[in-house]
């Protein structure tokens, strides 16, 4: 798998993984917990870094942090040494403590960081398969997890002063009552139709809008050689939409209002180019053709288990596919 493309800059929004070694567990007890969110208060403030949300589970953390001073690297290498060796003495233990490095998803803050807060948040919930509890019970189960900062997002008598809230409620209404109550509907709007993020990763480095993509590659990607990161070539690769929708016209003689109506495998291919060549998400690709992401998925995964079966379909595919690469930026 393709190293991920570490990119810093001022004020850079990052959604921060990191797992324990062979998925061992790196909170034993609360004391462990405590202990963690004790000193992410202390490295968060010696290197200025943002807090906006978090969730502990026994194997894993999840952050979603801002960097002032594009220091992500730093604060990280300081904060998990720190861990990692009051852990280790606490428990008698020698060597590493977590999964190789952290992982970090650069977020647009813009379009995705909402999202992203709520998805940390629903972890508790997505952990526990086969919860075969009433929705009320999961929502409940959710809301009094100790261990998360959503009890600080939707009642104002849990706040933690490490974490910035105003930011995220920003979208709901603010810091207020108002803002809690339209998060918390947001929270189980997503428990109950799911929430996912993973498909709209680009590169496995960035989650963004086309914008935001474009502004990443052609300030810190473009140039870059892929020996540097692999990753890098799967940013490069992108093409606008316009610059694919013009190249499919040329192929095809359909713009996309016949695109858009098409009733055979047309529309699906385009959503696939659009997603694998131009890095839009599933919601881009909705706005674009009337639909939501949800039909995109569906059309989507449809089309990739038809050119299994179809050799036609497949090298019109990839023909369209090679094209596309080839357009020069």
């Amino acid at each position: 798998m393709a190293r991920p493309l570490r990119i810093q800059y001022p004020g850079a929004i990052y959604h921060v993984t990191c797992r324990g070694n062979e998925r061992k567990k790196i909170f034993h007890d609360d004391q462990d917990r405590k202990k963690f969110l004790k000193i992410l208060a202390q490295s968060s403030k010696i290197y200025n870094i943002l807090i906006y949300s978090y969730v502990l589970m026994d194997n894993h953390f999840h952050l979603l942090l801002e960097t002032p001073l594009a220091n992500l690297g730093e604060f990280m290498r300081q904060f998990n040494i720190t861990y990692t060796g009051n852990y280790n003495r606490r428990h008698d233990r020698t060597g590493h403590l977590y999964q190789g490095r952290y992982k970090s998803i650069l977020v647009d803050k813009a379009s995705y960081l909402s999202m992203v807060s709520r998805y940390i948040h629903l972890n508790p919930i997505r952990a526990k398969v086969g919860d075969k509890r009433p929705s009320k019970g999961r929502l409940q189960y959710l809301l009094e997890y100790t261990w998360s900062s959503l009890r600080g997002y939707i009642n104002k008598r849990h706040k933690e002063t490490i974490i910035a809230y105003g930011i995220v409620l920003e979208e709901y209404g603010g810091d207020k009552d108002r803002g809690r109550d339209n998060y918390k509907k947001a929270i189980y709007a997503d428990m109950m139709k799911g929430i996912e993020i993973k498909d709209k990763i680009i590169g496995q480095s960035i989650l963004g809008g086309e914008g935001f993509i474009d502004m990443v590659r052609d300030k810190f990607v473009r140039g870059k050689k892929d020996r540097e990161c692999p990753s890098v070539r799967e940013i490069q690769r992108y093409r606008s939409k316009e610059e694919i929708l013009k190249y499919v016209k040329r192929e095809t003689l359909k713009g996309i209002e016949e695109i858009r109506a098409d009733k055979g495998d047309l529309r699906g291919m385009v959503m696939d180019l659009l997603y694998r060549t131009g890095g839009l998400n599933g919601r881009e690709i909705g706005e674009i053709f009337g639909v939501d992401y949800s039909t995109v998925s569906q059309e989507r995964r449809r089309l990739r288990e038809k050119i299994v079966k179809d050799g036609m379909l497949a090298g019109l595919l990839g023909r369209l596919e090679r094209g596309i690469s080839k357009i020069k930026n």
